[in-house]
């Protein structure tokens, strides 16, 4: 997790589920327990959110706060917070917005970290996240990884709609 504010560039897939040992399997892989509570914003194009992160039996507290800049670029800061800010933050929930919760793995692969999100509501599809250093930047992605397309731009994939949907299966 990069700290402080920074340009975000990412691409994102939805994949097939991933065989979770093969995953486990990776050399250096980190495996991340998330919930994440959307709050309320100002401006359009705006994102706030917290988490709430367990890995290996700690418990971190985290604040961002995203301004879309294009499909794949945002402006994004970020920091650790402690556990009364945490639960101060969530008062400023955003109405309608669920707390979603995944499973995270890290995995470092070709010069990057693959993160493969886990929902609880999906058995047949899962996301894949890469963080690139331009736009125009191409990543390898390992055999193991079935991508059914790139969901950079569509912004049903956004973990902030799927935390507004109220039937997840329907996307």
């Amino acid at each position: 997790m990069s700290a402080g504010k920074h340009c975000e560039i990412e691409r994102k897939y939805l994949i097939r589920y991933p065989d979770i040992k093969t995953l486990k399997a990776q050399k250096g892989v980190e495996q991340w327990e998330i919930m994440q509570i959307y709050l309320t914003v100002s401006g359009l194009g705006e994102t706030r959110r917290i988490r709430q992160v367990v890995s290996g039996g700690e418990i971190k507290y985290y604040k961002t706060f995203k301004k879309r800049l294009s499909d794949l670029s945002c402006e994004e800061d970020e920091g650790e917070i402690d556990q009364l800010e945490f639960i101060r933050l969530c008062q400023e929930q955003q109405p309608g917005c669920r707390p979603l919760n995944k499973t995270r793995y890290r995995v470092p692969y070709a010069g990057h970290v693959l993160e493969f999100d886990i929902y609880p509501f999906w058995e047949d599809r899962a996301i894949m996240e890469i963080e690139l250093e331009s736009e125009a930047e191409g990543a390898a992605i390992p055999d193991y990884v079935r991508i059914i397309r790139d969901v950079s731009a569509d912004p049903a994939y956004k973990n902030r709609s799927l935390a507004e949907k109220a039937v997840y299966e329907a996307i």
